[in-house]
């Protein structure tokens, strides 16, 4: 049985070349893709909080000039939208665009095809040890990074 972590950086680089080839075809950069991803998660999440460029500039380990350049890029896109906080006009939400959505649901509808033929294959209960063990995954690499920085 090959390794979980052989397993698991394989379907890591199949990810990123995915994200790539959707970046290319958007005119976008990868960091742009990673930005998109985390703005999407935090939307679907319905975190308390929404993404401000500052924690997104964090998140992601870029300077302030590279997620200004970077959030200018995907607003010009049409991907996201920036909000100014109703409390407090200095602060700026960033919220995925109804247009970038669709266009990202329509890019990504073979892998979601992919990803339910590939749960298709596997009991609920296999499911729920599953995304136990990649909620678990998540949160350790999580901390790994936190204790890295």
């Amino acid at each position: 049985m090959q390794s979980f972590a052989v397993l698991l950086r394989r379907m890591n680089g199949e990810f990123n070349r995915i994200a790539q080839e959707f970046a290319q075809a958007q005119g976008l950069h990868l960091t742009d893709v990673q930005a998109l991803m985390a703005i999407l998660d935090a939307d679907a999440d319905g975190a308390d909080e929404p993404v401000t460029p500052g924690r997104l500039r964090k998140q992601l380990n870029l300077t302030s000039g590279a997620i200004t350049a970077c959030l200018d890029r995907l607003e010009k896109a049409g991907h996201i939208r920036r909000v100014r906080a109703t409390d407090d006009r200095r602060v700026v939400h960033l919220h995925y665009a109804e247009a970038g959505r669709s266009l990202a649901r329509e890019y990504f509808r073979p892998l979601a095809r992919s990803t339910d033929t590939a749960r298709g294959r596997f009991t609920p209960d296999e499911l729920a040890v599953v995304v136990r063990f990649l909620a678990e995954m998540n949160r350790e690499l999580v901390q790994l990074r936190q204790v890295s920085t």
